[in-house]
């Protein structure tokens, strides 16, 4: 195309290019104000956000203020706990050096000697019962494991005589603290000892066969090569009374606890202690207790051997031993010496205890109840037991 005919067309096409131009125009314009009002919408948002974190500052350093004096608060309120826990530790302090020690009960010898004389002159004699219970245990009618709670050995019981819902835990072999349970619902529910009153003993327990009857603590202390029975009164946490066990030569009262020396068990007669000596080092023998005043009233020599016992308590003044293998297996009642001669050897129920974890360290019979307390490896259990009427002889 030559250049005269483009010259021809420049007048043709000017119209057209000035309408594009003022179409690029208004885009760009358009584009630019869409620029300035996003410009502007950011600008409020970080104007609002910088409001918002100046706002959030000044509440946090709030915050931080309120809890800088809490903290303050707390610190003063601790030291002055502190400061009444001390004036209160010194106050018990000087009550413990006002009031006087636990009695310490000297032992006559002249007395203790006539104890022992008077009954060993009644030893083996027939029994002359107290109360007209004829029952003996048939069988174990039912088994509840309720927690494990401390160490493998140990013992757990309620008042044999009295009427508390209370649970007394005695934990370990070797002691002076005993844990009371308010009822079998606290003891069963709360692993730890959070909910239970503790009870301080004035002296420390050896072995595990302990009786709570009719309000007091039976139980027994070491001394040397002698064991003493000490009478405690839950109520007022004081020493009522205490005895020297007049036995010479004591030995393990049952082969799988050897930490056990005395086994104070009750039934509907009364008191019982169950005991060995090297006299009869193969059998155990038995001593009725007065719970009053902890003297000897009568002594037998018991046929049941030591051999193999893991426990034994009284049911209606007839003797039960419990006896399992080194190796845990089902525990069985295997031997019965009734006192009153009320019930034959051969006509006693061989009674099993349910397979369980191990040994048996102590168990305790309640005769309101008619149900055992045992303590097996840490497990607190309790047997159910079926009674029956003895067939007299």
């Amino acid at each position: 195309m030559g250049p005269w005919r483009c010259l021809l067309l420049l007048p043709l096409l000017a119209p057209a290019l000035r309408a594009q131009q003022q179409q690029f125009m208004e885009y760009v314009e358009r584009r630019i104000t869409l620029l300035e009002e996003r410009i502007s919408q950011w600008h409020d948002q970080s104007s609002r956000y910088s409001t918002e974190l100046r706002d959030f500052k000044n509440q946090v350093l709030g915050m931080l203020e309120a809890a800088e004096k809490e903290r303050e608060a707390m610190r003063a309120e601790a030291e002055s706990a502190a400061v009444r826990v001390e004036r209160l530790e010194r106050e018990v302090d000087y009550l413990e050096t006002q009031n006087p020690a636990p009695p310490c009960v000297e032992v006559d010898e002249t007395l203790m000697d006539k104890q022992v004389v008077t009954a060993k002159q009644r030893k083996n004699e027939k029994y002359n019962k107290l109360t007209d219970c004829s029952d003996t245990i048939a069988s174990v009618r039912a088994m509840k494991i309720l927690k494990r709670f401390g160490s493998s050995s140990g013992l757990w019981t309620k008042d044999a005589a009295g009427s508390s819902e209370k649970i007394y835990v005695f934990d370990g072999t070797a002691n002076d603290t005993v844990y009371v349970f308010p009822r079998m619902r606290e003891f069963t529910l709360f692993s730890a000892t959070r909910k239970a009153a503790r009870i301080k003993l004035p002296y420390p327990w050896v072995g595990t066969g302990h009786l709570v009857y009719d309000g007091h603590l039976y139980y027994i202390r070491q001394q040397g090569p002698s064991f003493q029975v000490i009478k405690f009164n839950l109520a007022n946490k004081t020493v009522v009374d205490s005895s020297v066990f007049p036995a010479e030569e004591q030995i393990p009262v049952f082969g799988l606890s050897p930490s056990t020396y005395i086994e104070v068990s009750a039934d509907e007669e009364g008191l019982w202690a169950i005991y060995a000596t090297k006299e009869d080092e193969k059998n155990m023998c038995l001593a009725k207790l007065d719970p009053a005043s902890l003297d000897i009233e009568q002594m037998w020599d018991t046929p049941c051997p030591r051999e193999n016992a893991e426990g034994a308590f009284v049911v209606c003044g007839a003797l039960h031993v419990v006896y399992n293998t080194r190796l845990p297996s089902r525990a069985r009642v295997q031997c019965v010496f009734d006192v009153s001669g009320t019930l034959a050897p051969e006509d006693a129920s061989l009674v099993y205890f349910p397979k369980r974890y191990g040994s048996h360290a102590s168990l305790k019979y309640s005769p309101r109840e008619r149900q055992i307390y045992a303590w097996d490896d840490g497990y607190q259990i309790i047997y159910r037991m079926e009674m029956k009427k003895k067939m007299e002889v």
